[in-house]
């Protein structure tokens, strides 16, 4: 594995020529040359990498997933996360086009980007939540994309960076809205992952594992249906209006529901079967979703 902690490391690995500005690049993918006597090998990179680009017969593996680039896709790397790049068949022709700009933390410091840059899910999102672009919100990224680009090759000069910037908060805030718009159109797949999770919860609640392992965790269940926890939470605030944590605590609400109004068990054996060690905790949880403490509530069905 090969840590790369700037972006001149960075060209220079890749053959590149030097960067215009020591914190931050704008690549086009077509001129980058593949190392065959170099890769596959995983890599670390200590910047963020934005990324619109098609690709035929190159296979790249974020952590432990791959992107299939045959289509347009936009995508986004975090400083820290693992990648590697690995031509597909070495007896086919590789394809390759579109933009990469990479941004190093430091170009961001003193500027509102430095605090708000994390706080855009898409930055831990894998495989299958890529952001797919129509021809029209392709276009709009294009256009900025070509901006900062223009911006970067020209004299670099005291508003140079705010530009950019500026450029950069546009480039994330479209990104945001698109996906956004993804988790609406394709609410078929979308729905698919809602029962998905249904089902897992009533496994997890009806096999007991509420009392040997309590609640089931969001990084649990986002691992089983092959999502990243942030997306997990996102997709359910557009479908139900509650992050994935809430929807454990709707679903756990239910079942005792359930208990209290068609079973004898006391109240202690209900919340001991649900995994709570206190009882004063599942009564506390129980009136905040309800109103009712469970007493109440069993005698209200009397």
């Amino acid at each position: 594995m090969k840590h790369i902690r700037t972006i001149s490391e960075f060209h220079a690995f890749r053959n590149l020529p030097k960067p215009q500005h020591p914190l931050i690049s704008v690549v086009d993918v077509g001129t980058v040359m593949h190392l065959d006597n170099e890769e596959p090998i995983k890599l670390i990179l200590d910047c963020y990498a934005i990324s619109v680009k098609r690709m035929h017969n190159v296979n790249v593996t974020y952590g432990q997933h791959s992107f299939d680039f045959n289509e347009g896709i936009m995508s986004f790397m975090s400083p820290g996360q693992v990648f590697s790049i690995a031509v597909e068949d070495k007896n086919e022709e590789v394809k390759k086009s579109g933009w990469v700009i990479y941004i190093h933390p430091d170009f961001l410091w003193n500027t509102p980007l430095a605090k708000t840059i994390k706080q855009y899910d898409f930055w831990s999102y894998s495989l299958h939540e890529a952001l797919f672009l129509s021809d029209k919100e392709e276009a709009i990224i294009n256009n900025i994309i070509l901006t900062i680009n223009q911006e970067y090759h020209d004299n670099i000069d005291r508003f140079s960076k705010q530009i950019i910037i500026s450029q950069i908060e546009s480039l994330l805030g479209y990104a945001d809205r698109f996906y956004h718009r993804q988790f609406i159109t394709r609410e078929k797949a979308n729905h698919q992952i809602l029962d998905r999770l249904e089902e897992l919860l009533a496994d997890y609640f009806n096999s007991g594992s509420l009392i040997s392992k309590g609640l089931p965790t969001v990084q649990l269940l986002a691992e089983q249906l092959h999502l990243s926890p942030k997306y997990l939470s996102s997709l359910l605030r557009v479908l139900t209006g509650q992050n994935t944590q809430q929807h454990i605590h709707e679903k756990l609400i239910e079942k005792a529901k359930e208990k209290l109004s068609a079973s004898n068990l006391s109240v202690s054996e209900i919340a001991y079967e649900l995994g709570f060690e206190h009882l004063q905790s599942f009564s506390k949880l129980f009136k905040a979703k309800t109103s009712f403490s469970p007493l109440e509530f069993r005698q209200s069905f009397n």
